[in-house]
């Protein structure tokens, strides 16, 4: 959903942001620019400006909170922690890549408040972020995400309606298996060309020009040849969506072959202690010193 040239973004209104890991920090550093005024709450204190005690004492100050926490356990112990001050006045946005079950707890928990609840999972990492150009897939009532889509607006490019809250999460799941398994290909496609004794930066031209390139591989490819792992979306992120859709599947009696193996190297750097990596490391298995002279 394109959004509507007519909708206005509340500048100077009080916003606060749960949880200041990679995408969350980018988001309110981006919303202060934009003008609003904009309160944090982090479950390891920050020294970052408008860092307050409590979900609740956030829910005291701003009627729109945006949060950014790292899985299921944490997006429903936040909504808890929410919900003794919340009021039909609030909309709470989750943005987190759950199970679709836990997005749909998340809300009965707000909206047994009384308050809207938006499931807004989104796309676009470290730099989308701080330039507020996500893409937003995003759930709930028309009530609710015609009241927060100003906000919304604040820090995407784009909006997508997938429908009722949870088959956003559902969607999210589904992309970042295509996401993890194109960057694990990838890997094992540069051991591939190295151990045929070719330039891996004909690999990289190679690609440029062939039908399966992709924006995450644009970004990804000639961060892999330096060994820059420095994160955009890391290891423990991408690993807990595997499980996730793994999980899934379970349920449903699907077997996702890729999407195991996908998820068993990521484990496998877990293991070795590169869980805060970029996702890409999977590499590390394959190449352990970086490539020589590689540049763009």
């Amino acid at each position: 959903m394109e959004r509507p040239a007519s909708a206005s973004q509340p500048k100077h209104t009080n916003v606060g942001v749960v949880g200041l890991g990679i995408i969350g920090r980018g988001i309110a550093g981006h919303l202060r620019r934009k003008g609003f005024s904009v309160f944090v709450w982090n479950r390891s204190p920050r020294p970052v400006p408008n860092f307050v005690g409590s979900p609740a004492e956030l829910a005291g100050l701003c009627n729109y909170i945006q949060t950014f926490v790292s899985d299921d356990d944490a997006l429903l112990q936040t909504v808890e922690q929410l919900s003794e001050k919340l009021t039909p006045r609030h909309v709470i946005f989750a943005h987190s890549t759950v199970a679709p079950d836990s997005m749909r707890a998340a809300a009965d928990i707000v909206e047994r408040r009384g308050a809207r609840f938006v499931e807004a999972c989104f796309t676009g990492s470290k730099g989308a972020a701080e330039k507020g150009e996500l893409v937003y897939y995003v759930g709930g009532t028309d009530e609710a995400l015609r009241e927060g889509r100003p906000i919304l607006e604040a820090s995407s490019k784009q909006i997508l309606h997938i429908g009722p809250v949870g088959q956003a999460s559902a969607i999210k799941v589904a992309t970042n298996m295509v996401t993890a398994a194109s960057i694990q290909s990838a890997a094992e496609a540069l051991a591939l060309v190295q151990a045929q004794g070719l330039p891996l930066e004909k690999f990289v031209e190679a690609m440029r020009v062939n039908a399966s390139y992709s924006g995450t591989l644009a970004m990804k490819l000639p961060k892999m040849l330096e060994r820059d792992f420095a994160p955009h979306f890391s290891v423990k992120h991408m690993l807990k969506d595997m499980q996730i859709a793994s999980q899934i599947a379970l349920s449903h009696y699907l077997d996702l072959g890729v999407t195991a193996a996908a998820r068993n190297q990521l484990l496998e750097q877990m293991q070795w202690g590169h869980g805060d990596d970029d996702y890409s490391a999977v590499l590390r298995k394959y190449f352990h010193e970086p490539s020589p002279g590689y540049s763009e």
